[in-house]
């Protein structure tokens, strides 16, 4: 139970509960709110604050568990009641505008917003965003977003719950595949972009889409890498690692924000205040409405957090969490708990202003029906430039791994093609997980793509085995096919229920019917490219592991086939570099280039010795690591030019040359590390890359500026402050490419940089 002398303390921590930022909105739109919540009963407000499942135009499949669901009559009934403010996972206009309608009978007459899960397409699908990320290149990133927002605005959406931001360095943890990776530089580069891309400059434009960074926060780091788990940090951890890519997407405009389902050091997210309040409204100054995840706040009770319902819901919303998603518990709590005194009623009409706010931004007051055109609905969706744009998109997302003699690119002229494996001809799961809409649009899969470039009798399609079990016969019969061909491409990897949401693996392996499969097409001897799918990194063992080509091709959606093709036969270069580093063994997890230096390192390899940071049955590296990836060229990077002595804000220069023999694109990145400062450095971190794209024998100067945080160290409260000292320069071809090395002096010091105010109370 919450006491009414734990309220009077909240009442004199909080921040002003005129917090939110008016000046995003026009006076008009101020005055309404104003009336609205002047008029409003306390059950209308917890209305506009209750986000519900879309019964209306249900979608038919969720990762999440059952809830009590009221069927299309019951919900537009609950509308016009006043009852929601908000629906979620529902598709279609013809379905929203009956909502819409329903929400304008109400007493008030308050529009509904409606959101879903739009993570990496919604009917056009795109790679899933770790591979999205593999390109190295926010403007893609952007782009996508901006295509996928206008599908998904034409198909009655105005808000996304994405992109998720949160940085993530075990593998085990299934939605690996949801964010960018375990880098907090390159996550925080494309939380922005992906941000700029689903809003766009106007967030009233009818293609606008609110961006939802989530899960704030700590969410990539829970124990273990098992789904929904305890999150347990340092909050300097915090500060330097998770909170980054937040911020990025904060200052690049985002209009919602999601808060984790887990625990932060024994507190839920959804019911910590000094995380929701302290961090989010102090230090990173974020304005608009926090959600809650499925109904998070009823799973309080679960983690120990909460006794009843009742205490759930009060203890969320103190918190600072605004809205209730799908549990339905601050429409039938709130009510009650605010006549009582238990929940001040000026916390209420906060979290109600946020929500109406970003309903007058999103344009809604004046034009409800916004986004809910039919016609619009027949004609953007699925055009021929956003199929156009993910065909890019998934070629730019494959990473070559591996290329030993140089078996990639296939010539035009190799005899026959044996294409093995369960996912060479799989249209059912080529999207990968978190693609609802994706299924009413067929994806092109590899074996449709080849026939379309090679005569039935120079390719031979043999599934060998299903994803995780043997097929009677199916090995005879692709041992057979890659005896009788000229090179295997070997298409083997995750089914789409193996990642994402809820798909926690303690086994990053290939599953073993596929490595049976692998091992017993490699022992025929014929040449094997494997096709990697997957929404993670992997750990590759035996004949994987040893193939001469290898293709990290994650869950690349609806232009899979065509993508591939065009790579395996040289008419597109692979150019994708890993955002997560694929390890050497699963007990290495979790793992990340950017780790602090031990006491005690170990010499050099082979020579291992005793007493030293170091496993005795793996190195501490990674087998491919952050950053790799191969091309059909070569690329020289020569001596990095370093501004001595070093000023935060300053730029390094480096020539890079093709010395290979055909066209291509390299991704110069950017290392640093200062060897010695108030707090451990990691040994290398990524603090800028650029893409380039040569001709065969061709050179160019690739210039790398360094932001005036990138050298600044960050303490547990989130300050900022350069220190003098020697600092290691990399301009490299990968997190463990020795690349161009050079070492220069740190001389800015100045005084420490708070990010508190000074009467903040709150702290992690």
């Amino acid at each position: 139970m919450i006491h009414r002398r734990s309220v009077l303390s909240y009442l004199l921590a909080a921040p002003a509960w005129s917090g939110l930022a008016w000046a995003d909105l026009a006076q008009g739109a101020r005055d309404r709110i104003d009336d609205l919540l002047a008029r409003m009963t306390i059950a209308e407000k917890a209305g506009q604050l209750s986000c519900f499942s879309d019964t209306v135009r249900p979608l038919g499949r969720t990762t999440n568990p059952g809830e009590a669901a009221r069927d299309a009559d019951a919900m537009l009934a609950a509308i016009r009641a006043g009852q929601v403010g908000m629906l979620f996972n529902g598709y279609g206009v013809a379905g929203a505008r009956r909502a819409q309608r329903a929400a304008l009978k109400s007493r008030l007459g308050i529009p509904l917003v409606f959101a879903a899960d739009v993570i990496h397409g919604y009917e056009t699908i795109f790679p899933i965003p770790l591979g999205e990320a593999a390109a190295f290149d926010p403007a893609l990133s952007e782009r996508i977003a901006r295509a996928v927002a206008r599908e998904a605005t034409a198909g009655g959406l105005h808000w996304t719950f994405a992109p998720m931001v949160d940085v993530a360095r075990d593998a085990r943890w299934g939605r690996v595949a949801e964010g960018a990776g375990e880098d907090v530089h390159l996550g925080s580069r494309i939380a922005a972009a992906r941000v700029r891309g689903f809003q766009g400059d106007d967030l009233s434009a009818e293609d606008a889409l609110c961006a939802t960074p989530k899960h704030f926060a700590g969410y990539g780091a829970v124990v273990g890498g098992m789904e929904y788990g305890a999150v347990d940090m340092s909050p300097g951890t915090m500060q330097r690692v998770h909170l980054p890519p937040f911020a990025a997407a904060f200052a690049a405009g985002a209009g919602a924000v999601m808060a984790s389902f887990t625990d932060v050091d024994g507190v839920p997210a959804t019911a910590n205040r000094p995380l929701l309040t302290g961090i989010l409204r102090g230090q990173l100054g974020f304005r608009g409405p926090c959600v809650s995840d499925y109904a998070a706040d009823r799973e309080l009770i679960a983690h120990g957090a909460a006794a009843d319902e009742a205490d759930a819901a009060a203890r969320a919303i103190l918190a600072g969490t605004d809205v209730s998603m799908q549990s339905g518990l601050y429409n039938a709590h709130l009510p009650v708990l605010v006549a009582a005194g238990r929940v001040p009623i000026a916390r209420v009409d906060e979290a109600v202003r946020r929500v109406l706010a970003l309903k007058a931004r999103l344009g809604l007051f004046e034009r409800p029906f916004r986004s809910l055109d039919p016609v619009v609905e027949r004609t953007r969706i699925g055009t021929a430039a956003t199929r156009a744009l993910a065909n890019e998109a998934a070629t730019r997302a494959v990473v070559l791994l591996r290329n030993e003699g140089g078996l990639l690119p296939l010539s035009r002229t190799i005899g026959r093609i044996a294409l093995i494996g369960p996912c060479g001809a799989d249209r059912t799961q080529l999207d990968g997980p978190w693609s609802f809409a994706g299924y009413r649009r067929e994806g092109v899969d590899l074996a449709t793509a080849l026939r379309g470039r090679l005569p039935d009798t120079r390719l031979t399609v043999e599934p060998g085995s299903a994803i995780e079990a043997p097929i009677a016969g199916g090995i005879d019969r692709a041992v057979a096919a890659a005896r009788a061909a000229d090179v295997v491409l070997l298409a083997i990897g995750e089914g789409a229920d193996m990642s994402g949401e809820a798909n926690s693996r303690a086994s990053i392996a290939v599953p073993p019917a596929q490595q049976a499969l692998a091992e017993a097409v490699a022992a025929t001897g014929t040449p094997v490219v494997v096709l990697l799918r997957h929404g993670r990194a992997l750990v590759l063992e035996g004949a994987v592991r040893a193939a001469p080509a290898i293709l990290a091709t994650w869950f690349l959606g609806c232009e899979t086939g065509p993508a591939l093709a065009a790579l395996l036969f040289g008419e597109a270069e692979p150019t994708g570099r890993l955002p997560v580093s694929f390890p050497m063994v699963e007990g290495q997890q979790p793992w990340s280039y950017d780790r602090l230096p031990t006491g005690r390192p170990p010499p050099p390899e082979p020579a291992p010795q005793g007493g030293t940071g170091r496993w005795r049955d793996a190195p501490d590296a990674a087998l491919y690591a952050f950053g790799h990836g191969l091309g059909y060229t070569r690329f020289a990077i020569g001596e990095a030019a370093v501004p001595s002595p070093l000023t935060p804000g300053a730029t390094v220069t480096a020539t890079v040359r093709n010395v290979g023999r055909r066209r291509g694109t390299h991704v110069v990145q950017l290392y640093v590390r200062q060897r010695v400062a108030s707090r451990a450095r990691p040994v290398r971190q990524l603090k800028g890359f650029a893409r380039v794209t040569l001709d065969a024998g061709a050179s160019a100067t690739v210039s790398l500026p360094l932001g005036p945080d990138d050298l600044a160290i960050v303490d547990e409260r989130g300050g900022r402050q350069v220190e003098p000292g020697v600092v290691d320069i990399w301009v490299a071809s990968s997190s463990a490419d020795a690349g161009s090395h050079a070492t220069t002096m740190l001389i800015q010091g100045g005084e420490r940089r708070a990010v508190f105010s000074a009467g903040d109370p709150d702290t992690l």
